[in-house]
């Protein structure tokens, strides 16, 4: 049947409160009256069932072709059947080994941990390597890219007779989550902790490159000592002789550091910012009040980086930024994109990580009354929950929340509030804290909506981070292993015992949103992937010249880690 009909079909279903698998959309469409057969399966279906099954259509149509088994029989559940992947029964929030397979307390698994093949690691040399610079739309329609091409989503015939989906095989786990852990009262005890242990965990990472000395350590050393330092950045200015003063704090106490002209570290300097952690080398002066600095190290992404990969060929689509509610929504490429989920050529796409803006919110920016379809912010989120059946019910879907949504700005931001969460629960979406870290399959995508982006492109040289290449603004981060290291300024952060922002543990891919540009490339082994988003420019982003990149859906491949990125608008 065309690709029309299995729309009509997802559509219909929609308006009547449910979602289905993709088997169940292929098993209505080819049935001799499709609307007949909606009636009847919308009819026959169990009380409590939020979703349409295959075995829900065989039900009704008599097709056992896929199926030794009469799902008719006396005392068989179709909703027992097994075919919902999503209906594991365990706890979401249940803790368990995180990312690495150890246990941990600061993290949360996911629950969707099952019988899974060990995964293969790629070398370096087996990946592209560091700083490829992403394309725009145009440049990479159809063309190939270090870390993907971009297509139209109708640009490639599909597969004959898909496979059919196999939860048992899929392993999903989620690191990092904070939701229903915050212990901050916003008292300054409470910020000194998390500097803390920002410090103590990012020091570890630099400890080993350099032979670091407390600041206490180094003020009683003699004069002319060699000397290295670990510290969070206190300060950072300029000489009149046009040298840098850095000044670094660690938990003993504060040290300055003199980083000459001519030392050919200007590059570096210029990378700094406030609040970072952050490794000096140098000699101390005759009089041992300051450190001449030989040389800089950020913790940074090691270059011998390995990556995992699934065992199998599947997919997961990387969006955010949906923004419903706005009236520059683009729900036509919405529909495109979610319609063509239901096709055989996105039959591997089993995954869908939604990076945070699932909705327009209210009182975000200036006059925003005046671009709003839905005033009301639960009016919002029971429209983006309308959308998000549209996508196949046996789809795995993870979402974080981002600046726009009905959460705190201060971050980290915990995964909604019960009330918001039974709207979207149409599609047992595991909903998650921003950020987070979700290992789907082997490979670790660290999820975070983008807020610190915009302080990044504020402070650095142009080159180094912008909106037209955001994904060069995270590899900034990367190399900070923080995903927001300056307090004080645009970013919002909430004190905890936990730094949650901090960057332990090298992600695989690095996929972020907020400044709704596209853009992707590979640092040192990790795929860093800005996705765009799926809202027209508004009167706001033109009053601050900001051009959105809509209607795209990055697809990555998990077993290899190339991209696609999908044009639907």
């Amino acid at each position: 049947m065309p690709l029309e009909s299995n729309a009509r079909i997802v559509k219909e279903l929609a308006r009547r409160g449910y979602n289905a698998e993709r088997e169940a959309i292929t098993l209505l469409a080819s049935a001799s009256d499709s609307a007949a057969a909606v009636e009847s399966v919308v009819d026959h279906a169990p009380d409590d069932a939020l979703r349409i099954t295959a075995d829900h259509v065989r039900a009704v149509t008599g097709d056992r072709s896929a199926s030794g088994t009469d799902p008719t029989a006396s005392g068989t559940n179709p909703t027992a059947s097994g075919t919902n992947p999503t209906a594991s029964g365990t706890n979401p929030t249940a803790s368990g080994t995180d990312s690495a397979g150890s246990t941990d307390s600061d993290s949360a698994d996911s629950g969707t941990t099952r019988t899974h093949k060990s995964t293969p690691n790629r070398t370096g040399d087996e990946t592209p390597s560091a700083t490829s610079t992403a394309q725009s739309p145009v440049e990479t329609e159809g063309s190939p890219s270090d870390a993907g091409s971009t297509t139209d989503h109708d640009a490639v015939d599909p597969p004959a007779d898909p496979p059919h989906h196999d939860p048992d095989l899929r392993e999903l786990r989620i690191g990092n989550d904070m939701t229903g852990r915050s212990t901050g009262t916003g008292e300054y005890g409470d910020f000194v902790q998390t500097f803390r242990d920002r410090y103590e965990r990012l020091s570890k990472v630099l400890r080993g490159r350099v032979n670091h000395r407390p600041a206490e350590a180094i003020a009683e050393m003699p004069g002319g000592s060699d000397a290295a330092m670990i510290g969070l950045v206190n300060d950072v200015r300029s000489t009149k002789s046009g040298h840098w003063l850095v000044e670094l704090e660690d938990t003993t106490g504060t040290f300055p550091a003199l980083i000459m002209k001519d030392k050919g570290l200007a590059d570096l300097v210029d990378e700094i910012l406030m609040d970072e952690c952050l490794a000096v080398e140098g000699t101390l002066a005759d009089d041992s009040g300051i450190l001449f600095a030989d040389s800089l190290h950020f913790p940074d992404v090691p270059r011998t980086h390995r990556t995992g990969a699934a065992d199998r060929h599947v997919q997961a689509a990387l969006i955010s930024d949906v923004h419903v509610g706005s009236d520059e929504f683009m729900a036509d490429a919405w529909s495109s994109f979610t319609d063509w989920l239901h096709t055989p050529e996105a039959e591997p796409v089993e995954y869908l990580l939604l990076a945070g803006d699932m909705v327009e919110g209210v009182g975000v920016y200036p006059d925003q009354d005046e671009e709003l379809e839905i005033v009301d912010i639960y009016e919002q989120y029971e429209a983006f929950a309308e959308h998000l059946k549209e996508v196949p019910a046996d789809t795995e879907i993870v979402m974080i929340p981002g600046n726009h949504d009905a959460v705190r700005l201060a971050e980290p931001q915990p995964g909604f509030n019960d009330e918001i969460r039974s709207i979207m629960d149409v599609h047992d979406a595991q909903i998650v804290s921003n950020p987070a870290t979700v290992t789907v399959e082997g490979v670790d995508v660290l999820m975070y909506h983008g807020v610190s982006l915009d302080e990044v492109i504020a402070e650095l040289p142009e080159e180094k981070a912008s909106y037209d290449e955001p994904h060069k603004a995270m590899y900034q981060l990367l190399k900070k292993r923080h995903v927001a290291p300056q307090f004080g300024g645009h970013t919002r952060v909430a004190p905890e015992e936990r730094d949650y922002l901090v960057i332990e543990d090298v992600p695989d891919v690095f996929h972020t949103g907020h400044v709704h540009k596209l853009g992707w490339g590979k640092y040192h082994n990790v795929l860093a992937v800005n996705s765009g988003c799926w809202q027209a420019q508004t009167d706001f982003q033109k009053s601050v010249n900001i051009d959105p990149d809509a209607g795209y859906a990055p697809i990555l491949d998990l077993d290899t880690l190339e991209m696609t990125v999908r044009k639907f608008a």
